[in-house]
């Protein structure tokens, strides 16, 4: 039956039977981050590896907005998530609780994704602004800078697209 498309609810039963590392204890940190799309986004990824919360901080907008529920299909309703008032805050109670804090971002610290070998599943992922990235006084806060390698002319990604990857790169680590 190779080369046949399942149905969607024959996808719906198959993904019903597998259990995701990142349901416990995996967050991923959205901090301001500007486009109602990306964030719909977001939560599409964030329900394909069903993690264990999205966090929406800074000016990053939350449901239900319809622009978000145009590119999340419905996602908003099935993902954990939380608006964060205090992102400091929150990531100090986080990493007083054992996690680590990952921030996908460039800097001269920063390491490869794929290098990146996690100590615990208690990861915290913060993704930055679309233009500026991570906040300076968020980037005090972070364990390890994470980069995904590129090798083109351009030298980002759209933030939605880094989460894909960065979330399956922690999947992957965590099977």
């Amino acid at each position: 039956m190779q080369g046949i498309k399942k149905s969607t609810r024959q996808i719906l039963e198959s993904n019903r039977k597998r259990n995701s590392p990142l349901r416990s204890e995996f967050i991923l940190c959205a901090h301001n981050i500007r486009s109602m799309y990306n964030v719909g986004s977001l939560f599409r990824s964030a329900d394909a590896f069903d993690i264990h919360e999205l966090w929406l901080s800074g000016f990053t907008p939350s449901p239900p907005r319809p622009e978000i529920t145009k590119t999340a299909l419905g996602a908003e309703e099935t993902v954990e998530w939380r608006q964060i008032d205090d992102l400091n805050q929150s990531i100090r109670i986080l990493k007083n609780n054992g996690y680590t804090i990952c921030g996908l971002e460039q800097t001269f610290g920063s390491i490869s994704i794929n290098s990146y070998k996690p100590q615990s599943s208690k990861i915290c992922l913060i993704l930055g602004n679309e233009v500026t990235g991570i906040d300076d006084e968020v980037l005090s806060l972070i364990d390890q800078f994470l980069e995904i390698p590129q090798f083109g002319e351009k030298h980002s990604l759209n933030v939605s697209v880094a989460a894909g990857i960065g979330i399956y790169a922690f999947f992957d680590k965590l099977c």
